[in-house]
């Protein structure tokens, strides 16, 4: 799946060959280290997959940059790593990745591809240092081609027969996309919301009292039409990480919005032929290879001639 799922689709968009480089340790002896070349040669950097889990590793699935290609330090290859918590199998065992599993593995090497491929004069605007609610838009972009057809029919194949993955099977998949859409769509943005009034409050405004807090998210959720008994918000502000920490204080709307520039970028790619090369070079000109050095709504409208539709993705999420 890794080479012919996830390195063929980069292989085809951005014309980046992926070699495996044994002589180089990892930190950790599961790290497979690659080395990353554009199609003619020319060094990008070292590719680390730490694919499985472990007692000293944390939770969740992440993408972090070890060196940026700014020019100013004179690094003009960039060294990033996924990080997921894949359960290691058996020795001479293949590891098998649940849909999901799947699914996070091509997002999180869309935030790769995108700390490999954006390069800037200065550190602080390279790779993916961008807004908060511009850097989830690569890596959802990514997730398209874990059931493009050429790219599924690659990889998805039985690991002990080498039969392909069932189209009927497939037709369900996509078929399930839209399941509970409402649901979790409404949830989200309850969440979302929520952590914005909170963060619209002045100092002494702040609940204080555990009865005050419950009051305050009730009657922030009824302003917007959100107070669901059926649908609660995704999360309770006592125990929500992202709402107080994590670097998305008041940004945790920056999900959805991404998925507004996502949705419109994949029904570009389909309208324009998919996976080729002339698609991949122009959405690396106007997205993944200006890092922060530009306005990327800007960039955006530059690219598709206006800015993003809401359309897109209300098609996506089953809502129109």
């Amino acid at each position: 799946m890794l080479r012919e799922g996830v390195f063929l689709a980069a292989n085809r968009l951005y014309g980046l060959v992926f070699t495996e480089r044994d002589d180089l340790d990892g930190y950790h002896p599961d790290v497979r280290v690659f080395e990353v070349h554009e199609e003619d040669g020319t060094p990008v950097g070292l590719y680390l997959l730490d694919l499985y889990t472990r007692d000293s590793k944390r939770g969740g699935a992440w993408m972090s940059s070890f060196v940026t290609r700014a020019t100013l330090l004179g690094t003009d290859t960039a060294v990033v790593v996924n990080n997921l918590n894949v359960p290691k199998p058996a020795a001479g065992e293949p590891t098998l990745l649940t849909f999901d599993e799947t699914r996070t593995l091509f997002h999180e090497f869309g935030h790769a591809l995108h700390g490999l491929l954006a390069r800037a004069t200065y550190p602080s605007l390279a790779g993916t240092a961008v807004f908060r609610d511009f850097v989830e838009y690569p890596s959802q972009v990514n997730e398209m081609w874990m059931l493009w057809p050429e790219v599924l029919a690659s990889y998805a194949v039985h690991h002990e027969t080498g039969e392909p993955i069932p189209a009927e099977v497939v037709e369900r998949l996509e078929a399930s996309a839209t399941f509970n859409e409402g649901f979790a769509t409404s949830e989200y943005l309850a969440a979302a919301l929520l952590d914005l009034a909170w963060h619209e409050l002045g100092p002494d405004e702040v609940p204080t009292d555990p009865d005050e807090v419950a009051r305050f998210e009730q009657a922030a959720l009824a302003a917007v039409g959100l107070d669901l008994a059926a649908v609660p918000p995704r999360y309770s502000t006592p125990y929500f990480a992202h709402s107080f920490s994590s670097g998305y204080a008041s940004a945790y709307y920056s999900y959805i919005w991404s998925e507004v520039l996502d949705a419109d970028t994949v029904a570009w790619f389909k309208d324009n032929g998919g996976l080729t090369r002339a698609n991949g070079d122009l959405y690396r000109q106007y997205v993944v290879g200006i890092g922060g050095t530009r306005d990327p709504l800007g960039s955006y409208a530059e690219w598709r001639g206006r800015p993003a539709p809401i359309e897109p993705l209300l098609e996506r999420r089953g809502l129109a």
